[in-house]
C-alpha cells in the first residue's frame, strides 16, 4: 500500500464487497478491497441471476454481454404430485458461473480505480483504522463484506440478532444440454434440488437440505426424474459445499463501520435473491457514504431485506411440512396465474400491496381446497 489513507476500505472481496467498492468508487471516493483469498473466488450456489438481479448489477455498470451464460425465462416447481411454472413478467434471467461473475466484477472495480488487495491479511479493525498485512490504514469508512462468519461483525460488536435456519448446500456442474427454459426446483422431503442452465451445454445443480448428505449422488437419487437425466452425464467440476443461514441482525452499523451482504444477515438460499440483495445494498451504501450518513443505509438495508426474508420463511414452511408443500403445489398447478403473480412479487415487478388482500385470501382458499 503506497497510500495509507483511504475514504473507504472494504474487507471481503466477494461479489457483495466488490459491489460496495464499485458503488463507493462511482461516488468519487478512494477505495480499496482487502481479502485473504485470491481470485477467482468461488462459492457453492445456484448461479442464477433473476431479472431483478441483472437490473441491480447493470446499475453498478457491470455487463454480462458476450459472456458464456445460460438463459431462463422463469421458474418451475416440481413436486411429487404436481408441477407449475411461470415466466418472469419483465425479461429473462441468466445463469453464470460464480467465478466468471466474480472476475467481471473485479475488472469493473479495477477500472474505477479500486485497489484490489488479494492475499491480504486483515488482523484488526477499529474506528478509523484497519490493520492489513501489519500496516495500519486510516480510512473514513470501513465496510465488512466478509461473509456469514464475519470477523468485522465481531470486531464492531454487531453480533446481536437471531439465526432462524441453517441448512447445507452442495453444488456440481454437468456437461449436458439444458432441457428446460426454466430454473427447475425439485421439492423433496426437507430438501430441494435446483437446476440452472449456465451455458449452451452446461447446467448447475445445487441441492439444499437440513441433514448432511452422504454424497452428492445419494442426495440426487432422492429426485428420480432428475437422477435419470444426470446419472450418465459428465461432471465438469468437483462437488462444492456451503452453509446457508437465515439471519437477522439488530444493527448493521457502528460508528464508521458498516456491514453488507451475508455479513449483514441473509435469507435462505432457496429464495435465489442473495446477490440481488447485495447489489441493492451496495447502491444504497454508495449513496449513504456520499451523504456522510450511514443511518440512510441502515434504513434502506431493512427495507431491502424485508421481502426476501418473508418469502424465504414461506418457502421454508413448505420445506418443513409435506402437507403444506403438497397442497401449495396442487393449488398452484390448478391456478398457474396465482403462481405467476407470486413470482412477480418475488422479482419486484409487483409490490405486495398490489398483490393485495384479495390475492392472499385467494391463495388461502386454494390451499384449503387443494
Amino acid at each position: 500500500m503506497m497510500n495509507r489513507t483511504l475514504d473507504v476500505i472494504v474487507i471481503g472481496g466477494v461479489p457483495a464487497g466488490l459491489a460496495a467498492a464499485i458503488s463507493a468508487a462511482r461516488q468519487g471516493m478512494q477505495v480499496a478491497v482487502a481479502d485473504c483469498a485470491r481470485p477467482p473466488i468461488d462459492k457453492a450456489c445456484g448461479e442464477g441471476l433473476m431479472p431483478d438481479s441483472l437490473q441491480a448489477l447493470a446499475e453498478l455498470g457491470v455487463s454480462l454481454e458476450g459472456c458464456d451464460t445460460g438463459r431462463f425465462r422463469g421458474i418451475r416447481f416440481i413436486g411429487r404430485e404436481a408441477a407449475v411454472e411461470a415466466d418472469f413478467p419483465c425479461g429473462a434471467g441468466l445463469g453464470i458461473r460464480r467465478t466468471l461473475l466474480h472476475g467481471l466484477m473485479a475488472e469493473r472495480a479495477a477500472a474505477l480505480g479500486v485497489r484490489l488487495l488479494w492475499g491480504a491479511r486483515v488482523s484488526n479493525v477499529k474506528s478509523g483504522e484497519v490493520e492489513v498485512n501489519e500496516q495500519v490504514l486510516h480510512c473514513r469508512w470501513i465496510v465488512g463484506a466478509d461473509g456469514q462468519n464475519s470477523r468485522v461483525r465481531k470486531w464492531a460488536g454487531l453480533t446481536r440478532g437471531r439465526d432462524h435456519e441453517r441448512r447445507i448446500g452442495l453444488r456440481q456442474h454437468f456437461q449436458i444440454q439444458p432441457w428446460s427454459e426454466f430454473v427447475e426446483i425439485y421439492w423433496g422431503e426437507s430438501r430441494q434440488a435446483y437446476v440452472t442452465p449456465i451455458g449452451p451445454d452446461e447446467i448447475c445443480v445445487a441441492m439444499i437440505s437440513r441433514a448432511r448428505f452422504a454424497s452428492f449422488d445419494t442426495a440426487l437419487a432422492h429426485f428420480p426424474e432428475l437422477w435419470a437425466r444426470l446419472e450418465s452425464a459428465p461432471r465438469s467440476t468437483p462437488v462444492k459445499g456451503a452453509m446457508t443461514v437465515t439471519r437477522r441482525l439488530n444493527s448493521v452499523m457502528a460508528d464508521n463501520i458498516v456491514l453488507i451482504g451475508e455479513a449483514s444477515g441473509s435469507a435462505d438460499a432457496m429464495t435465489g435473491e442473495g446477490l440481488a440483495i447485495s447489489f441493492r445494498q451496495a447502491s444504497a451504501l454508495g449513496q449513504a457514504l456520499a451523504a456522510g450518513d450511514l443511518s440512510l443505509y441502515a434504513a434502506a438495508h431493512q427495507e431491502i431485506a424485508g421481502l426476501p426474508h418473508l418469502l424465504g420463511r414461506s418457502m421454508l414452511l413448505m420445506d418443513k411440512h409435506s402437507w403444506m408443500r403438497d397442497r401449495a403445489l396442487r393449488a398452484f398447478s390448478r391456478r398457474p396465474s396465482l403462481f405467476a403473480r407470486l413470482l412477480a412479487v418475488h422479482v419486484g415487478a409487483l409490490s405486495p400491496k398490489d398483490f393485495g388482500i384479495s390475492g392472499i385470501l385467494n391463495l388461502g382458499w386454494r390451499l384449503l381446497t387443494a
